[in-house]
């Protein structure tokens, strides 16, 4: 009797896992739908739709068993975290510290966004790094002090636990105020899923 109640809180834990996977799989098959009916191209559209089980499926496993310290929301499939009232610094000085050092392919970095007053944090990856620039995988080049170098209101920003919060969590800004968080893509989840929060310089193992 006492091995079955030692077991109880183990099944459960596994139950609840599964209930919380199912949540995020559906809430991101939701999104991505909707993302994937504005694509005009037939043939990239079926082959988007061919592999998307399969990234919706690792992005779920991935932020389940991630090391994330923010709260999760299966049912919308997103991070809750609350938004701080002023936006990130931006120092060019800090940042060509930072990057000169840390820039290596495949680094998980936040990003500023600027869109008709709107600023956004949001998540991209290195893929390419040169001594004195480097290149974000979906926002292009940039210098080292993070001033984008491509004809773009973007900049990216030095990793901390606040910054990374906000661009895991879709925190917003409009004309400087807090508006409602938005909704990450598929690639952004996976690649928040991927991020070391006790060392964000280092890959998650």
């Amino acid at each position: 009797m006492p091995e079955q109640l030692k077991l109880q809180p183990d099944l459960l834990d596994k139950g609840e896992n599964h209930l919380v996977y199912i949540e995020l799989c559906n809430a991101l098959y939701a999104r991505e739908v909707v993302r994937l009916s504005r694509e005009l191209d037939e043939i990239r559209l079926r082959k988007l739709l061919i592999s998307l089980p399969y990234y919706i499926e690792r992005a779920s496993e991935s932020i389940l068993q991630g090391n994330s310290p923010l709260q999760l929301d299966g049912q919308n499939g997103c991070w809750i975290a609350k938004q701080k009232i002023k936006t990130p610094n931006f120092d060019k000085t800090v940042n060509n510290q930072f990057y000169t050092k840390a820039s290596f392919p495949g680094f998980i970095l936040p990003l500023a966004v600027l869109n008709k007053g709107e600023l956004m944090i949001k998540i991209d990856c290195l893929d390419q790094v040169k001594k004195d620039k480097i290149h974000c995988n979906e926002h292009g080049w940039f210098e080292l002090s993070g001033q984008a170098i491509d004809a773009q209101n973007a900049y990216i920003l030095k990793p901390s636990k606040t910054v990374m919060t906000a661009a895991c969590c879709g925190h917003r800004w409009c004309q400087g105020k807090r508006v409602t968080p938005r909704l990450l893509s598929l690639r952004e989840m996976l690649l928040a899923a991927r991020i070391n929060w006790l060392n964000f310089t280092k890959p998650l193992t």
